[in-house]
């Protein structure tokens, strides 16, 4: 595995050694000790299983001792991911960056806590594979409009699908206010 480290910190876009041969593809997606390094122990694998183009999840985080660093891998399909930084002692706070994961390029990326990500499906029966390093806390969690003007979000391709909860997400401001 490579990492790269992007223009947000603790943000790596990482490119997996896939080893193929005629049955297919075989790669490493998690090695505890790399990512112990960059302070993901991991307790939790999720699955989001997308049946439609243009699906939006998001924008999602945790808060205080809640707060976690997500693995993203896309392992079947095509995602849009932003990234966003809430970290408020951050030289990057609420500026966001974007990935395009891809389950034929086996690319993942790293999210930060302190950082809110969204994801938009560019084809259709995408599935996203996440590790994070704490347990999801219902009464922690928090989230920011997808078209929050004051971000100035560039989504690829129109949203068509979209849950009740993510659609009533509050602005940030208002979220700050909570």
């Amino acid at each position: 595995m490579k990492f790269k480290k992007q223009k947000i910190k603790g943000v790596y876009l990482i490119t997996h050694n896939p080893y193929n041969d005629k049955r297919g593809l075989f790669s490493r997606v998690f090695c505890k000790k790399l990512f112990k390094k960059i302070g993901l122990n991991v307790v939790q694998t999720n699955i989001s299983s997308n049946k439609k183009k243009n699906t939006l999840r998001g924008f999602h985080y945790q808060v205080l001792n809640s707060s976690e660093t997500k693995l993203v891998t896309c392992i079947q399909g095509k995602i849009y991911d932003i990234v966003l930084d809430l970290r408020k002692t951050s030289k990057t706070y609420k500026k966001w960056i974007s990935f395009k994961l891809d389950a034929k390029k086996l690319n993942s990326i790293v999210i930060p806590k302190g950082c809110a990500n969204a994801f938009l499906t560019l084809e259709n029966r995408t599935i996203v594979f996440y590790h994070t390093n704490k347990y999801y806390n219902s009464n922690r969690e928090k989230g920011i409009k997808y078209n929050d003007k004051e971000f100035e979000f560039q989504w690829p391709e129109k949203i068509k699908i979209i849950s009740k909860k993510d659609n009533n997400l509050p602005l940030y401001k208002k979220n700050q206010k909570q």
